[in-house]
């Protein structure tokens, strides 16, 4: 690119490194859309769907404050020995609202990303368990990106309301894993922030989790066959139009504390 050039400003990709698109939201809700999803988690533990599920677009709150982008590495936690990856789009929040009605839902999102809900299985299953959760299970890493694609962009591939055509598929160490699409929803984005916003304001950069879409985790798998993740595996994944997002899973870093810090 040649000085005086519209195009003076820009840097080649490959030259750049990308960080998340989102560094810090100011809140991060993770919901359960997919059903094909929900019905394998459950029918690992034994168990049904349940009504309420189509009732409602059920979320819970993650860690905003531990969010990764594109190509970082992300740290084993020491609590668990069942590292997980999650496939997963997200939708930013672009304007702020309350009680905001389904019809006008869609103009509040700025853009799509990539979302990798890492989890650590064997805390998720106590926690289960309990009935309160997933919580520690997933305060230790977020990572989303490598950008966002805003709402125009996707025209084409639209196929209602808030919903897309968009192949997902993930891969560790090169071995495809997952494959599915995000037409496949049972909630659309629309719908969880109409029940999201209900007595509450939206804020800009919120970050809507869509859950997990069909196959789209190893416990999904889980056999003799399959291993959970382990320092030096790289995860990717890759949905259509919106990229990849590729990051390697490393062992933590015990860090000290002062006495009395």
């Amino acid at each position: 690119m040649k000085p005086g050039t519209e195009n003076e400003g820009l840097k080649r990709l490959e030259k750049s490194r990308l960080l998340a698109p989102i560094p810090k939201p100011p809140t991060l809700r993770d919901f359960y859309a997919f059903e094909e999803h929900v019905k394998a988690a459950r029918a690992k533990r034994g168990l049904e769907m349940v009504p309420e599920w189509y009732e409602i677009p059920v979320f819970y709150y993650s860690n905003p404050n531990v969010i990764y982008g594109p190509d970082d590495e992300i740290p084993i936690p020491s609590y668990t020995k069942a590292l997980d990856f999650e496939l997963e789009v997200a939708c930013v929040i672009g304007k702020k609202g309350r009680d905001i009605p389904l019809e006008q839902a869609e103009s509040c999102i700025a853009g799509y990303t990539i979302m990798n809900d890492w989890s650590a299985r064997d805390i998720q299953a106590k926690e289960m368990k309990v009935g309160l959760g997933p919580a520690k299970a997933k305060d230790f890493a977020t990572s989303i990106g490598p950008w966002l694609v805003t709402p125009d962009e996707l025209e084409d591939t639209k196929t209602g309301r808030g919903s897309y055509k968009l192949e997902m598929t993930a891969r560790v160490n090169g071995r495809l894993v997952s494959r599915g699409n995000m037409e496949s929803m049972h909630w659309t984005f629309p719908q969880m922030i109409a029940h999201a916003s209900q007595a509450v304001e939206l804020q800009v950069g919120d970050v809507f989790g869509s859950g997990t879409v069909g196959t789209g985790s190893l416990v999904e798998q889980q056999s003799k066959r399959t291993k959970w993740l382990k320092p030096g595996d790289t995860v990717e994944l890759v949905i259509e139009r919106l990229g990849t997002l590729r990051n390697k899973v490393i062992e933590a870093k015990a860090k000290k504390t002062k006495e009395g810090n």
